[in-house]
């Protein structure tokens, strides 16, 4: 006999034993795969430790695959990336690194402050041209980038971020303290505000403006940065004294029109970036005759009242409710205990996320056989590529927060769960090999789940 009719005839011999194992509650409704199709595998793949795990555990083993190391290693990051160690037997293939801690970013050390950054040098799936299939989605249905940048930066209190632009959008969540932002809009109207703690601003490519942490705190403040540009870099801002330093002396003073050469005689020679200042002492706006901008810069995000959801909550800011920000949108997501936010994708958008709290596990599917899992924790940020279908899983024992962010001025996404809902049963009967009972539980979800609650797998 050939090797591939024994393949075969191995095949239909493991087809018919998996059949005759299912459950038989209601076997006309059931719709079967074909004898040359195999199920998938029922068996779990929970991480096999967690990141306060004994050292001795982290091993590249599951079951009968991998063995022990035997050379050097470095425990304490094992520990936090169980399944990079020792995948899920459904990984498969290679979607590329879709995690970046800060902490791995080199800080840039001011007088007043700090920041770091990630971007595409560091991450290059956050520039997201990485597989045929995200180059066709591109190519067919998107006309502009969709990658981002970000920045996490750190003022103590009093401290300035220097008067700057940049040639992109900015979007930023704050996560401790008051900051208090300043702008002039092309009209020559501004904008003054103090932003506090999960509060949003947004100020539109080319726009001036400023940031101070305030004096609400003795520790000042500290903000995400979002820029809806993979390629953006810091240390690429346009800053007002960088420009003025390399601008002929003479040609300040014509522009300004004063003739004392002592008044523009303390330009710094270098940008200041970040520099020490006396906290503001309001968020009143000079009086300015073209009036206050039309659209504000900033939104009250902390004080909306989040949906609550079966295993979690949501909230969300894009241009319906933040109507300045049209190149970033976001939903604030918590996920309880054993709790999922649902298997989904986005069909216009990447996905950049941030993990503010507790500790999180993420498996990205990217067609043709590939899926990878990935686990975070607070300081992390993950990368999903446009319309790749995920999943965030809460692995700890605490509430997981983390942001959702787009280059869109919307936020969308398609659920897994309400697609099988919407669709005809009999076909997703003949797909999955559901019976009638399962069938009447997917109705449930019509409506999107988002989050939803754990599950007892003890007896699966």
């Amino acid at each position: 006999m050939s090797s591939s009719f024994l393949r075969l005839l191995q095949i239909s011999l493991l087809t018919a034993t998996a059949v005759l194992a299912a459950p038989a509650s209601s076997p006309a409704s059931v719709a079967q795969p074909s004898s040359t199709v195999l199920f998938a595998s029922t068996d779990l793949n929970l991480p096999l430790w967690e990141p306060n795990s004994p050292p001795s555990v982290p091993q590249p083993i599951r079951g009968s695959l991998g063995a022990s190391i035997l050379g050097p290693t470095n425990t304490f990051m094992e520990l936090e990336n169980a399944d990079l160690l020792a995948p899920p037997t459904t990984d498969s293939g290679s979607v590329g690194n879709a995690k970046w801690p800060f902490s791995f970013s080199k800080n840039r050390l001011q007088t007043g402050g700090w920041a770091r950054q990630q971007n595409a040098q560091v991450m290059p799936i956050a520039k997201s041209r990485f597989l045929k299939l995200d180059r066709m989605i591109r190519s067919d249905r998107l006309s502009h980038n969709q990658d981002i940048a970000g920045v996490n930066m750190r003022l103590e209190a009093g401290a300035i971020r220097e008067l700057h632009w940049h040639t992109t959008s900015e979007w930023a969540y704050v996560l401790k303290g008051t900051t208090q932002i300043s702008a002039v809009d092309q009209d020559g109207k501004n904008f003054v505000a103090n932003v506090k703690p999960g509060d949003l601003w947004f100020f539109p490519a080319g726009i001036p403006h400023s940031l101070q942490a305030t004096n609400d705190t003795a520790e000042g403040s500290e903000f995400l940065l979002i820029f809806p540009d993979g390629n953006f870099d810091e240390n690429d801002t346009l800053l007002l004294t960088d420009w003025l330093a390399h601008v002929p002396f003479e040609v300040i003073q014509k522009n300004f029109q004063v003739t004392d050469p002592k008044a523009f005689s303390h330009i710094p020679a270098e940008q200041l970036y970040i520099f020490p200042g006396n906290p503001p002492a309001n968020a009143d706006a000079p009086s300015d005759p073209q009036g206050t901008v039309p659209l504000p810069y900033a939104f009250s995000f902390s004080e909306i009242v989040p949906t609550q959801l079966g295993g979690g909550t949501v909230k969300i800011a894009d241009s319906r409710t933040f109507k300045i920000s049209t190149t970033v949108a976001v939903a604030e997501v918590t996920v309880e205990p054993g709790a999922l936010r649902e298997l989904h994708w986005h069909p216009t958008m990447d996905e950049w996320t941030f993990f503010l709290e507790g500790e999180g596990r993420v498996t990205i599917f990217a067609g043709q056989s590939t899926a990878n899992t990935f686990n975070y924790q607070a300081g992390d940020i993950a990368y999903v590529p446009v319309s790749l279908g995920h999943y965030v899983e809460n692995t700890g024992n605490t509430t997981l927060k983390y942001l959702e962010i787009f280059n869109s001025d919307l936020f969308q996404d398609v659920s897994l769960s309400q697609w099988l809902a919407l669709t005809p049963p009999a076909l997703v009967k003949a797909h999955l090999g559901l019976d009638d009972a399962t069938i009447q539980e997917l109705t449930k979800f019509k409506e999107k789940a988002i989050v939803v609650p754990p599950l007892n797998l003890t007896g699966a």
